[in-house]
């Protein structure tokens, strides 16, 4: 039990010093990013970590998170768009909110997916890697918040072939969209056999599971999933 809090101690210690390190960044790398990503685009797709959706509304994380995904669609940096979460802390599908919203932004159904798997960040990026797999995708990048992108950088350089390209938004931009709030019907979201993470799993176990401890990496030669 005293090993098992001081992991847990030095593990909040960490992501206390990422977010630190990511908040002094975070002026400086998105937009260095979007400008790198011009030479890239279109990637063929982005993927969007999901966020509970709670007291039937979305709150600024994740309007943040489907407005930027909006943003690179519009200005052709992406031809589709992998949103992804289970319902992991609400009775809504993450991913499905999400995809909603999108469509009322103005993203087409046919260009959004939803990957319903992942119950933490770290598997939002590998169930939406495989899915991108199997739907014949070859680019991909991951847009976030700048805080989750930092925390996600040296996961996705170590357990992929293919480069996950890093595009957290810019705030300055983000925020000429603040007025944005539409409207959506969140009962196709619904999971009827939701029961929450935290009635299933310690904590213990979940911080794990954000370490992407819960996937089998040994299936993979070197720890690494094939190239798209």
């Amino acid at each position: 039990m005293r090993i098992a809090h001081k992991n847990v101690f030095l593990i909040t210690a960490c992501l206390t010093l990422a977010q630190m390190a990511g908040c002094l960044s975070s002026k400086k790398v998105p937009g260095r990013n979007l400008t790198n990503a011009e030479k890239l685009k279109p990637f063929d797709a982005i993927i969007v970590p999901g966020v509970p959706f709670k007291n039937g509304n979305w709150d600024s994380v994740m309007k943040a998170r489907v407005i930027w995904s909006y943003i690179l669609y519009r200005d052709g940096y992406t031809k589709n768009v992998i949103y992804s979460g289970a319902s992991v802390y609400s009775p809504y599908y993450e991913a499905k909110i999400m995809g909603l919203y999108a469509e009322q932004l103005g993203i087409p159904r046919e260009h959004i997916f939803c990957e319903t798997t992942a119950r933490h960040s770290t598997e939002n990026v590998y169930y939406s890697y495989l899915l991108a797999h199997k739907l014949g995708f070859k680019s991909i990048a991951l847009a976030t918040d700048p805080f989750q992108s930092s925390l996600l950088k040296s996961f996705t350089r170590k357990h992929f072939l293919t480069t996950i390209f890093h595009l957290p938004f810019v705030s300055d931009t983000l925020s000429r969209y603040n007025h944005l709030n539409p409207e959506i019907d969140p009962t196709p979201a619904f999971s009827t056999d939701y029961i929450s993470i935290t009635a299933k799993e310690s904590l213990w176990k979940r911080i794990k599971g954000t370490l992407g401890k819960d996937i089998d990496w040994s299936q993979y030669k070197n720890g690494k999933v094939e190239a798209l």
